[in-house]
């Protein structure tokens, strides 16, 4: 649905800020879509986990609170850490291609500027890799908080510093699905997730 897209889009970089209401007008005299798209485009964002809507309240963008964030990326670290476990080393030769190939992209969209391009690589590359733990269900609560935090990770998207960061721990990740050590992998995934939520608490918390 194009609205949700558009949506997505603005949430993720940022044009609409955590705590922004999303009023039904607004979002008709945007769209040329009727109430019933707008409210349906309301719903699936809900389930992304970036909108939050509450009765006699309606729709707003997700803001995470210090403790939020701080909650929700311990259960990240240890998700994520328990999937690089169970990846059988060495990968699979397939899966390191498929792997450099999603690399590749998420570099040249970079290059390019293309910031919606990289944000759907980095996550491609993720699941991807995660995939290959063997356990679907925790791939898929990976991809929930993910989605969760998604206000959080918005931040250094933009970031060119934290994007080549980002991109180093990658490779670092294909050097390492080579290997046989899988705790040095799961230290890295954990070390990854941290300066999007730095960058953050930051900002939200200055102190």
């Amino acid at each position: 649905m194009p609205i949700v897209k558009a949506l997505e889009e603005d949430i993720i970089f940022g044009r609409l800020e955590p705590g922004t209401r999303l009023t039904e007008e607004m979002l008709l005299a945007r769209f040329p879509v009727t109430r019933h798209f707008v409210r349906q485009a309301l719903v699936q964002l809900e389930a992304m986990g970036i909108v939050v809507r509450e009765r006699n309240k309606g729709a707003t963008v997700r803001s995470l609170s210090v403790e939020e964030v701080r909650q929700i990326y311990a259960v990240r670290e240890l998700i994520q850490r328990q999937a690089a476990l169970w990846i059988p080393l060495p990968a699979p030769a397939a899966l390191i291609d498929e792997l450099t190939a999603i690399q590749e992209t998420f570099e040249q969209h970079i290059h390019d500027g293309n910031l919606r391009g990289a944000h759907e690589a980095n996550d491609r590359f993720h699941l991807t890799m995660f995939g290959a733990c063997g356990n679907q269900y925790l791939v898929g609560t990976i991809e929930q908080y993910m989605r969760l935090t998604l206000p959080v990770r918005a931040l250094v998207m933009a970031m060119p510093e934290q994007l080549a960061i980002s991109s180093a721990h990658h490779r670092m990740m294909i050097e390492m699905l080579k290997g046989c050590d899988n705790w040095v992998l799961g230290q890295l995934c954990v070390d990854h997730l941290r300066p999007s939520k730095a960058e953050y608490l930051g900002r939200v918390d200055p102190s």
